[in-house]
């Protein structure tokens, strides 16, 4: 025990020069730093004792934290000038640091080291902690995203991220989670490059050049004068232009920006897991999120294709398949009708194929229901979605059905906002059938009789 207490006071007499200095610039009372002094005893002998926990330091380090909080507070009131500023937060960094060493099994004492350096705003000492913590927990996922994320928000390093998420899939190979976050990372910079390039103007002015004069011109039944640019008077500066084109062709023929580096992730990924169909639904309902992406239609092709040639006739590949000519059409624009058209026609000649009739219905009508949900839908349109959801409803109780209780009332619920009153009320009839009087159907239920 002498040497606990040892050990507690050669801490305690580290902080004697930072409290001095407190009490002489009078931010803090003698009271008060005899109350700190004595916390910080209880704190250090209760750590330096056999038998400490996690939560002993936790507590430990959220003292300091409220009390560096305080005293930054005060020195902005009494305008003191002078005083250290990174004194308490150098002691905050020694406990958390003691601690992780001491408990490096701990992940919440972890995290909290790590939310402090992120909240502190110190980069440098949140690389070497994430570095410490992805030692330690190599196989959790979520260290590897957290890392990753991290390089994103704070330092803009994609390079980092990358790094990251390559080195966690090493170590957590059969992750799901990993692999669609590290797909949504490749998407989420495809969407940041499209971005600056509409901010820049770049886009508008390719297009303009490619599509010539406007009819909606003043002029445009005129003969029109050949424009004199500064190219004509001197030819050298043509080379400049040149230049600036090819640079933009190559922007865009690069696999950053063409959705090759996501269909490279989503085969290394499907490989992994031997192309189990419900993990390409996965990456494809996260790549169909990114519906403005000019590379989009592109990726989800590559996606389907992959699927068709392994799960021809699984209910997720048929989904994914029937779905994709609507994904990124605006449902109240003039494309709309013929790509519904399409999936409407898909979806009739792989009802009868699927495995499983009942799930494949299931899933249809999730991609059925929102657009029904849209007030400015076409009415035409809206009565050629109703009738495939009547023809689904008929078929999501039948053999080989994934449904519940709960599952029937959420259906119930959404074809109750899509005005389809009469379907909803058919499907709950037949949940109350399968599984009974259920509080949520019948909940549903009632919240529809009242509307009506």
């Amino acid at each position: 025990m002498a040497g606990a207490s040892d050990k507690a006071r050669f801490y305690l007499e580290q902080s004697v020069p930072e409290l001095q200095e407190l009490e002489r610039k009078q931010i803090f009372s003698k009271t008060e730093i005899t109350a700190i002094t004595k916390k910080r005893s209880d704190f250090e002998h209760k750590l330096n004792a056999r038998g400490s926990y996690p939560a002993d330091y936790a507590r430990y380090a959220e003292y300091e934290m409220n009390l560096e909080a305080l005293r930054r507070k005060r020195i902005k009131r009494l305008g003191i000038k002078g005083a250290t500023k990174h004194v308490g937060q150098r002691r905050i960094f020694f406990i958390l640091d003691r601690a992780t060493r001491k408990f490096h099994g701990d992940v919440g004492l972890w995290m909290q080291y790590i939310e402090y350096a992120k909240k502190e705003k110190s980069y440098k000492k949140l690389s070497q902690i994430l570095s410490s913590v992805l030692r330690m927990h190599p196989t959790k996922p979520e260290l590897w995203l957290y890392a990753a994320q991290s390089a994103i928000d704070l330092e803009a390093d994609m390079t980092a991220a990358r790094g990251y998420m390559q080195r966690g899939l090493r170590f957590c190979k059969n992750s799901k989670t990993l692999w669609l976050e590290y797909a949504k990372l490749e998407m989420i910079y495809i969407a940041k490059i499209a971005a600056r390039r509409t901010i820049l103007g770049l886009d508008q002015e390719l297009q303009r050049k490619a599509e010539g004069p406007s009819l909606d011109d003043h002029d445009a039944d005129m003969l029109a004068l050949p424009e004199i640019t500064a190219e004509d008077i001197d030819p050298s500066l043509r080379k400049d232009n040149d230049l600036d084109q090819l640079a933009r062709q190559n922007l865009e023929s690069m696999p950053a920006f063409t959705g090759a580096i996501p269909m490279a992730v989503f085969d290394t990924g499907m490989k992994q897991f031997q192309d189990d169909d419900t993990v390409g639904e996965m990456f494809f309902n996260m790549f169909a999120e990114f519906e403005k992406l000019p590379c989009l239609p592109t990726i989800l092709q590559h996606v389907v294709d992959r699927m068709l040639a392994h799960t021809p006739l699984s209910p997720s590949t048929l989904t994914c398949y029937c779905r994709q000519p609507i994904v990124g059409v605006d449902v109240v624009s003039a494309d709309f009708p013929a790509a519904l058209g399409v999936s409407i026609e898909r979806l009739r000649e792989a009802s009868p194929k699927a495995t499983n009739q009942a799930r494949f219905a299931e899933k249809s009508l999730g991609w059925l229901l929102p657009p029904l949900a849209v007030e400015e839908l076409d009415t035409n349109i809206r009565k050629v979605i109703a009738v495939v959801v009547r023809q689904s409803i008929r078929s999501i109780g039948g053999e080989g059905a994934e449904l519940n209780a709960e599952k029937v009332a959420a259906l119930g619920d959404k074809l109750h906002g899509a005005g389809l009153q009469e379907d909803a009320m058919r499907l709950l009839s037949k949940g109350i059938e399968l599984y009974g009087s259920h509080d949520g159907l019948l909940a549903i239920q009632d919240k529809i009789q009242q509307s009506q």
